[in-house]
């Protein structure tokens, strides 16, 4: 798979170009976890791409150095896990990844509605954030692993379908925070899918990523 290393945008962008060889028709943006970076969800792009041939897919640094590791980036630093204290960072970064995507859209000639977010754990968390509280929805949004911090301040939700897909043992980001957001979101009445992986851990597996690449066909392509 042809992975490039992009120097056009102010956090350090790797991509996998539209199988088809044609210009790109949608972008998916992967969002990775807590000191990871972009080569963690890069590594998604070539199996979710056999049935997304004109999907330009984005793989990004978070912007800030991991303050739990020697290494690798963070969205927002986990030391204090306080919700509140989360929320106050979620509000810090999202003008930070909206900038960022507003540069790629430029790029690419594009509307939010051409683009995916998609996450894994913080990387979900702050998807669900800048997505969710967008003047303008995108395409959609794939969180795995993941929460939803409600935050009055930022306003109402924007309406865009959502999939959340969540390991029932995972002991980092607790299964219930799925369940919670799915509450949530329900009660708004959006189009939202959802899929529990029995015994899974805090990671991604096989069904999870079938499960998302038809999320992602269906809001990008028209088609499951």
């Amino acid at each position: 798979m042809n992975i490039q290393n992009l120097s056009d945008f102010p956090l350090r962008t790797l991509a996998l170009p539209p199988l088809s060889g044609e210009a790109p028709q949608n972008i998916v943006l992967l969002l990775h976890g807590l000191g990871s970076n972009a080569e963690d969800l890069i590594s998604l792009a070539p199996l979710m791409a056999r049935d997304l041939p004109d999907t330009l897919f984005l793989s990004v640094d978070a912007p800030y150095p991991c303050d739990m590791a020697p290494f690798g980036y963070q969205w927002f630093s986990l030391q204090d896990r306080d919700p509140e204290r989360i929320l106050k960072e979620l509000r810090q970064v999202r003008p930070v990844l909206e900038d960022y995507i507003v540069q790629v859209l430029e790029k690419y000639n594009m509307k939010n509605n051409n683009l995916a977010l998609s996450g894994f754990s913080q990387g979900t968390m702050t998807s669900l954030f800048t997505a969710l509280y967008a003047q303008e929805p995108f395409a959609g949004i794939l969180g795995y692993s993941g929460a939803l911090f409600p935050d009055t301040e930022s306003g109402s939700l924007t309406k865009q379908p959502v999939c959340l897909i969540h390991g029932t043992a995972d002991d980092v980001v607790p299964f219930d925070n799925m369940k919670a957001a799915e509450n949530l979101l329900q009660a708004q009445d959006f189009d939202l899918e959802t899929l529990a992986c029995p015994g899974l851990g805090h990671s991604i597996d096989e069904k999870g990523i079938e499960k998302g690449t038809a999320f992602l066909k269906r809001i990008l392509y028209g088609s499951a």
